[in-house]
């Protein structure tokens, strides 16, 4: 059922249309005019607007709209989030230990190398070797064979400075001299320990070509003179890549379970914010709803203050006035009664701005009858004005409204009519409020007042009541948009969810 009140306007607005269900409702409006004698019909000021790309939000409903933190959703983004980071972690963590691993194993065959070069090699020089390569064949052949080639060292080598090959376990190289590469040539100057996979190109690893990847590790000895000599090994590269799968592993476990155990740690660590966000959002809901109980409870007592004893005693007062007014012209004393009339007329008129007070600080109609009542009576409050309200208003779907949705959508209301007749100083004021689906219900309040731009005064340090109207809004978890233009009146969109 839809129930619509009329105030008339002092002119006919041009622009609108005369709907049936206007006309047809002329016996239930409210009908009030700052010119008496105007017509009684009324065309329906607020048309159903498009969204035409005008609108400028102004709250989006968050505050309602926002259910909290749901368990679910949070251990579900933790679970995510944990498992990217699992991944991540993972994966650098194991391309970082892999490559720890194979710098450990390298290290592990340079540190053999160290180890036979001093215990076995080292020991087994004479001084005769430098000059004569068969004297270090004789001595070094054996004890090469039989303590230091396996599996995994498969080539030995023994180099002078110049380059010549003193020993090898490979009898074709002995004798022969090669260049030396610099690294090479700086660990008979500077003692080093050298390791690199073997570039089998060069000519003096021409045997070792069928031996597959390399790692050439050398070192300098020296002879019971004091000669330098260059040792030098090679291993299979598969040695290395085993050692370093072994390190690796046993890195990769450890990783693994150290972020396992950290994601377990997190568990309840995530549970328990999860537990104390939700009990300081029920508290910090627990105590704006005492707020605004407190603040509805004071609004019905300083209104109940105000009617019973100063609106009151203002009546009182007035009466008084006006039946002296009546004595002192009976007396003949005409102008002590004029202005006896004159004061009885100003108490009236405080008394009527104390009564519109009184419906701004606790909209009785709206707590005892519902919303529809209070937006009728906010319109023919305004009828003192210079304003026409029209006022179409479906009244099931205002009951199907939540408690604080009513007391936001006539706070909302109640501004926006403010400010049309302040700052906008309209002579018409459309209000409709209707289903616009089975669960949603908007209200729209249309003027045709100076405008203003709107882009520019919803900016933070832009109109108070715009904040104050966004701010009811949110709180119901309403939706607030306007649309306005200099010259072009200002219109207000509402839009709520039933209860």
């Amino acid at each position: 059922m839809t129930v619509v009140a009329a105030v008339p306007p002092p002119n006919p607005v041009t622009t609108t249309v005369v709907t049936a269900a206007a006309m047809a409702a002329t016996a239930n409006c409210v009908t009030a005019s700052a010119q008496p004698g105007a017509a009684t019909s009324l065309p329906a000021l607020v048309a159903a607007s498009a969204d035409d790309g005008s609108w400028i939000e102004l709250a989006t409903g968050s505050a309602r709209t926002s259910k909290g933190i749901s368990a679910k959703r949070v251990f579900a983004l933790t679970g995510v989030l944990a498992l990217l980071v699992v991944v991540g972690v993972s994966v650098a963590g194991l391309v970082v230990s892999r490559r720890i691993a194979e710098r450990q194993a390298v290290h592990d065959v340079a540190q053999l190398t160290d180890t036979l070069a001093l215990s076995v090699v080292q020991p087994a020089l004479t001084d005769a070797m430098v000059a004569d390569p068969t004297v270090a064949r004789r001595v070094l052949d054996p004890i090469v064979r039989d303590r230091v080639l396996n599996e995994s060292l498969v080539r030995v080598k023994l180099w002078t400075p110049r380059g010549t090959v003193l020993y090898s376990d490979e009898p074709r190289l002995i004798g022969q001299t090669f260049p030396l590469d610099a690294d090479a040539r700086r660990s008979f100057t500077d003692p080093r320990i050298e390791a690199d996979a073997t570039d089998l190109h060069r000519p003096e690893n021409g045997f070792e070509q069928d031996r597959g990847k390399l790692l050439e590790v050398y070192r300098p000895v020296w002879t019971p003179a004091g000669e330098p000599l260059l040792f030098e090994s090679y291993f299979r590269y598969d040695t290395v890549t085993a050692r370093s799968h072994e390190l690796w592993r046993g890195f990769a476990g450890i990783m693994l379970s150290s972020v396992a155990a950290l994601v377990l740690l997190l568990i309840p660590l995530a549970w328990l914010a999860v537990v104390r966000t939700r009990r300081a959002r029920d508290e910090r809901e627990r105590l704006v709803r005492r707020a605004l109980a407190a603040s509805e409870e004071e609004r019905r007592r300083i209104a109940g203050s105000l009617h019973d004893g100063v609106v009151q005693d203002l009546a009182a007062a007035s009466f008084t006035s006006a039946g002296h007014a009546e004595r002192a012209a009976a007396a003949g004393h005409l102008a002590l009664a004029g202005d006896l009339q004159s004061m009885a007329a100003t108490i009236r008129d405080g008394i009527a701005g104390l009564r519109s007070l009184l419906v701004d600080i606790y909209p009785a109609g709206l707590h005892n009858s519902g919303l529809e009542p209070a937006l009728r009576d906010l319109a023919r409050s305004t009828t003192a004005t210079d304003a026409a309200i029209a006022v179409e208003i479906d009244a099931e779907a205002a009951a199907a409204l939540a408690a604080d949705t009513r007391e936001a959508t006539y706070r909302v209301a109640q501004e926006a009519v403010r400010n049309a007749v302040q700052h906008g100083r309209a002579a018409h004021i459309g209000i409709r409020l209707e289903r616009t689906g089975d669960d949603r219900v908007q209200l729209l309040i249309e003027d045709d007042g100076v405008g203003f731009d709107a882009a520019s005064t919803v900016a933070p340090a832009g109109h108070f009541g715009l904040r104050l109207m966004a701010d009811a809004a949110n709180r119901c978890g309403a939706s607030l948009a306007v649309s306005s233009r200099p010259g072009d009146g200002t219109r207000l969109r509402m839009r709520m969810v039933t209860a």
